[in-house]
C-alpha cells in the first residue's frame, strides 16, 4: 500500500526494515495479481520416464549389456530427453537391472 501510495521502493524498505528487492517483488505481485500472497511451491511432478517403461524394460531384456549413456540416447533418438540420473533413479526406482559399464570387445 506504501508504495501504491506514492512512497519509493527504497524508503518503504527502510521503513519496515526489508530488503528493497523484497518491496520490489511485493509491488510487481501487486501490480500483477492484485495480491502479495505468494505463489505455490512445490507440487508433484510427473515422472517423465514412467510412458515408457514398457520401451525400456524391452530394450533391457533385448540387450542386457545396455548401458544408462546407450539408453538416454535411445530415449533421445525417441524425443524423450532426460539426463543421466534421470535414467537411473527411473532404473531403481522400478527395480530394473542394467550393465553399469560397456561391454570391451
Amino acid at each position: 500500500r506504501a508504495v501504491s501510495g506514492g512512497e519509493s521502493c527504497r524508503a518503504v524498505a527502510a521503513r519496515f526494515g526489508v530488503a528493497v528487492s523484497s518491496v520490489v517483488k511485493w509491488s510487481q505481485r501487486w501490480r500483477s495479481t492484485g495480491s502479495v500472497a505468494p505463489g505455490k511451491m512445490g507440487g508433484h511432478r510427473k515422472r517423465t520416464l514412467e510412458p515408457h517403461r514398457a520401451f525400456i524394460e524391452e530394450r533391457i531384456r533385448q540387450t542386457p549389456h545396455l548401458t544408462l549413456h546407450k539408453l538416454k540416447d535411445e530415449l533421445a533418438a525417441r524425443g524423450v530427453i532426460v539426463s543421466h540420473n534421470a535414467v537411473w533413479m527411473f532404473l531403481r526406482r522400478e527395480g530394473l537391472r542394467f550393465k553399469k559399464n560397456a561391454v570391451r570387445p
